[in-house]
């Protein structure tokens, strides 16, 4: 074997920030696939979702988490736990900061959290919507934020993951904090979520697309079927968009069920490219009321308390 060999690394990166910062937009960079969705609407992000990254030297598994937030509902309480406890468990953190957005009490909040953590990272995202001098002065003003929090920083990379711009750069600077190990999942995979919660995010993707205020976050999807066809690359979905009020089973569904049809010919077509495969996808709605606040709803949905 050669002296130049390195040996393979293997480990976990975790993914945080406030709401709407850029972290799903980010792993699809890193991970090359869409596997998360992504919204102007912030909390688009409900679970966390892992991106499995394998290279000849490294497998890396990065983990896209809400974002984290003062809560407002039960729903809140338990995504902000679902991040503590994917802290608990990484080799490395990488915290975005968008360039076009002040740095406030929400950030600090994080920072927080990750004090102890060794190998922190920051990457201040979205330099696609500023100016050179507006970059620099913002790249001062993390070294403050750090200073102030506690934070001991390994890095800080300013990125545009949209655009790729220094997506590589990141990759490389985090796989050199994984620890030495074989690869921890099988490296034909990007993702380790089952295809049915891709298939409910990608139908909700669809359906909180131009939807204002409150809404966005008063869907919820579940898969009621789903069955491939015998012998044929051709799946049958059927899913429920949960709502929680009439007003709001009446926007999605729109005049004469246009918008609920419009929702399903762009998840459809998101879900085949997903898939490989042709679909039929049947969608209902139905009023949920409250789910967000009721604890047996929550857990029939997967949001269990930890």
């Amino acid at each position: 074997m050669s002296s130049e060999t390195t040996e393979h690394r293997a480990g976990f990166v975790a993914i945080i920030g406030r709401p709407n910062t850029g972290k799903s937009t980010l792993v699809n960079a890193l991970v090359g696939k869409k596997i998360v969705i992504t919204s102007p609407h912030p909390n688009t992000t409900r679970n966390p979702i892992r991106g499995i990254i394998s290279r000849p030297n490294f497998q890396m598994i990065v983990v896209d988490t809400p974002g984290i937030h003062k809560p407002k509902t039960l729903l809140g309480t338990r995504l902000n736990a679902m991040v503590s406890e994917n802290l608990e468990s990484v080799d490395a953190v990488l915290i975005c900061l968008p360039a076009d957005e002040e740095i406030g009490a929400g950030d600090e909040f994080i920072a927080r959290q990750v004090a102890k953590q060794r190998r922190v990272f920051v990457a201040v995202t979205k330099i696609d919507r500023v100016k050179k001098e507006e970059l620099i002065a913002k790249l001062h003003s993390v070294n403050e934020f750090a200073a102030k929090t506690g934070l001991t920083l390994t890095e800080i990379v300013p990125i545009s993951a949209k655009e790729l711009d220094q997506t590589d750069l990141v990759l490389e600077l985090l796989a050199k904090q994984l620890p030495v190990s074989p690869s921890l999942y099988p490296e034909d995979i990007t993702t380790d979520q089952a295809s049915e919660l891709t298939i409910t995010e990608l139908i909700r993707e669809a359906a909180i697309e131009n939807l204002y205020e409150e809404l966005p976050h008063s869907v919820m999807i579940t898969i009621d079927e789903m069955a491939k066809r015998e012998g044929k690359n051709f799946y049958d979905i059927h899913a429920t968009l949960h709502v929680e009020r009439d007003s709001q089973k009446s926007i999605i569904i729109g005049p004469q069920g246009s918008r609920l049809k419009d929702i399903g010919i762009r998840a459809r077509g998101s879900i085949e490219t997903f898939l490989d495969a042709k679909v039929y996808l049947g969608l209902h709605v139905k009023i949920s009321k409250e789910w967000q606040r009721d604890p047996k709803a929550l857990a029939r949905m997967g949001f269990t308390e930890s």
